[in-house]
Formats: structure tokens, C-alpha cells, sequence
């Protein structure tokens, strides 16, 4: 019954999150043909991946105008018009174009990102109850089935540029589900009401999900191609890395719903984050792509909670009246981690190689724990 009632409270939130892992999904199971498309090393490709950030980043920071502009049609507004930028960097033949145009990708994503969150807090506190975890698994659950989907596509020899299309197709109908049935965008807050140690709370649970985020997204944007160069899987086979992430990560956030009543979010991300680097390392050591997917799943399930618990840990501990704009300060310096992480790990791919770039990820993971105690003394949680 309770969760029937958290679908129900997600009816206009969860479309916003699942046109994200539609879309990127896709972009995850094509990304080694994008990469042999523009004709780009890892560096490159990792240079051109963080035009992206760099969109995502500059969108963040206008969404709160964005916000009130559109009113409730905000995320569906966001939505359509990711799916619209996301048909053109894919036609791109060389990295400086596709670059640029990856730019207005990250754009529209990150301010999607941001207003779906944000509104995703006000329902929350205006329900009294926790939705993030569900709501994310969504995500999770979207893109893994995109993943998929669109590997077995691109197996078959279909083109992006169809698959994208269809993308289009199916965002546009999904918009008008996203459509709030009235506008329910928070008030101004005078910066004078805020405490110090309240933003520091946000500042450190903004750095935890960035180290989330960046770990996920790096791991969805070169699974695939560590799959199939250096474990010698196929087209389908690399697919299933990114997919076995999704599908991890989703059913980890539906744990999450589940257990949040019984044991401390903060508690939860500590396991998590220790689960999730163990996978990473596994992924870096794997012989075969068998080994790789227990190390992408554990990952996935460990990195899953970490976001949502943390959005509900400062989220619950701030005035009702900051509360959206606390959780939307987290998601500007979180979601940084989204995209900066494709391009940090293709950079390191470049120098070191692929492998080693998992090490890294299992290292930035184990960061956590320590930004968590900071987050516990300056949030004073238990």
C-alpha cells in the first residue's frame, strides 16, 4: 500500500527521471561508435565528454529562473528539449563539433536535473515522506532498459541516428505526464535566514553525491568500451555493462525504500560506498566480461542509496521553507560529479589506460566515508 502511495505522490516526477535514463542509456550503449565516429583517442573523447559538464554546470546555476519562467511545465519543457539536443552531436564526424555540441546536451540535462529534484523535495515535504530512492530507481530502471535495448539495436547494425529518433518520439509523448497540475515553485529565501553550518551540511552532501555521481557516470560511459577492447566482448556483450549498472542500481534504490525505516540513511551510504568501491576494483582486475559485470553490479548496488539518502539526510534537516533550495544546492554540486566523470576517467584511460581508471573510481568512493563524518558534525546526525 505504501509504495503504491509513493507511485502514486511520483505520478508527474518519475516521467522527468526516466526520459534522463532513456537518454542516456542510449548514449552509453553507442558510445563506442560515437567515439569511432568523431575518430577520437580517449583523451579526446574524455576533452569532448566534459563539454558536456561544462553545459550541464552553466544550466545549473540559470535553473532556478528556468524554474520560475516555465512554471509547471518546467520539466516538461526540459525534458523535450534534451531530446531534441541530443539528436544533433550524435550526426557530428569530428570531436571539436561534437563537442559543442555535446555543450547544449549537458545543458538541458542539468537543468532537467535540477528542476525534477527540486520539485521531487517540495513533494516530499509537503507529503511527509520519502520519495528519492523511488524516483531514482526509475531513473536506474530506465536506463538500464535502454542500455539494452539499444545494444541489441546496435548489434543488429541500427544506426543511433534511428534509435535517437525514436527517443524523441517517446520523450515528447511522456512531456505531457510531466505537466504539474499547478505550479508549485518554492518562494525567494533571503540568504539572511541561513546558517552557516547548514550550508556547510549542504556543501558536504553535495561533495558525497559529486563522488557518487562521478563514479556512476564514469563507469556508464566506459563500460562498454572496456568490454569490449579489453575483455573482447561484442557489440550486445558491452551493452550490458552500462545495463548491468542500471539494473543494480535500480533494484539497490528500491532496497533503499524499503529499509530506510529500519536502519540510519547515514549508515546505509557508509555500507554502500564501501560495496560500491570493492565492485569498481573488481571491474579494474576483471579477466573476462563475466568478472566485469559482478564488479559493474556490485558497484551499482552500493552507489545506488548513496544520492537519495544523502538528498533525504539534508533535506530533512532543514527548514521547510529552504528545504527545496537546500536539496537543489546539493544537485548543482552533485550532479558536477554526473558529468565531469565520463572525461576524468577518459583522461586517465588515455594516460594509464582503462582499467587503471577504475582504480581511481574505487579510490574517489572511499572518499566517502570521511565526507560523511564531516556531514554528521556539521548536520549533527546521528
Amino acid at each position: 500500500m505504501q509504495l503504491k502511495k509513493s507511485f502514486h505522490l511520483s505520478r508527474v516526477t518519475a516521467p522527468a527521471f526516466m526520459a534522463q535514463g532513456f537518454t542516456w542509456g542510449i548514449f552509453a550503449a553507442y558510445a563506442p561508435d560515437i567515439k569511432s565516429q568523431i575518430n577520437a583517442s580517449d583523451a579526446v573523447f574524455g576533452w569532448v565528454l566534459l563539454c558536456g559538464a561544462v553545459g550541464a554546470v552553466t544550466a545549473m546555476w540559470l535553473a532556478p529562473i528556468f524554474d520560475r519562467l516555465a512554471g509547471r511545465y518546467g520539466m516538461a519543457i526540459g525534458a523535450v528539449l534534451l531530446a531534441v539536443a541530443f539528436q544533433f552531436p550524435i550526426l557530428a564526424q569530428g570531436p571539436v563539433l561534437f563537442g559543442a555540441l555535446m555543450f547544449f546536451v549537458g545543458a538541458f540535462s542539468g537543468l532537467l536535473d535540477v528542476v525534477m529534484n527540486a520539485r521531487l523535495s517540495v513533494i516530499e515535504s509537503r507529503e511527509r515522506t520519502s520519495l528519492m530512492n523511488l524516483n531514482h530507481a526509475l531513473f536506474s530502471f530506465a536506463y538500464a532498459a535502454s542500455a539494452i535495448t539499444a545494444g541489441l539495436l546496435r548489434d543488429d547494425g541500427a544506426s543511433i541516428n534511428s534509435v535517437a529518433f525514436g527517443l524523441l518520439i517517446l520523450i515528447s509523448i511522456t512531456a505531457l505526464g510531466m505537466i504539474q497540475p499547478r505550479a508549485s515553485t518554492p518562494a525567494e529565501i533571503s540568504q539572511a535566514d541561513t546558517k552557516p553550518a547548514l550550508w556547510g551540511a549542504v556543501f558536504w552532501g553535495g561533495l558525497i553525491v559529486f563522488a557518487a555521481f562521478l563514479s556512476e557516470n564514469a563507469v556508464e560511459g566506459w563500460s562498454a568500451l572496456h568490454i569490449e577492447r579489453n575483455l573482447g566482448g561484442g557489440a550486445a556483450e558491452g551493452a550490458f555493462g552500462p545495463a548491468m549498472l542500471g539494473l543494480t542500481m535500480g533494484f539497490g534504490r528500491f532496497g533503499g525504500q524499503v529499509i530506510v525505516p529500519r536502519i540510519s540513511e547515514a549508515r546505509v551510504v557508509l555500507f554502500g560506498s564501501l560495496l560500491a568501491a570493492v565492485g569498481a576494483t573488481i571491474a579494474a582486475f576483471a579477466p573476462t566480461p563475466i568478472w566485469a559485470y559482478v564488479g559493474f553490479g556490485l558497484l551499482g548496488l552500493g552507489v545506488s542509496v548513496i544520492a537519495p539518502m544523502v538528498f533525504a539526510l539534508v533535506g530533512r534537516r532543514v527548514p521547510d521553507e529552504i528545504r527545496a533550495q537546500a536539496i537543489s544546492r546539493v544537485a548543482v554540486i552533485g550532479y558536477l560529479g554526473f558529468f565531469v566523470g565520463p572525461p576524468i576517467v577518459g583522461f586517465l584511460a588515455g594516460a594509464v589506460g582503462l582499467p587503471a581508471s577504475f582504480i581511481f573510481v574505487a579510490l574517489v568512493l572511499l572518499a566517502i566515508p570521511l565526507l560523511l563524518k564531516l556531514l554528521r558534525r556539521d548536520a549533527r546526525i546521528d
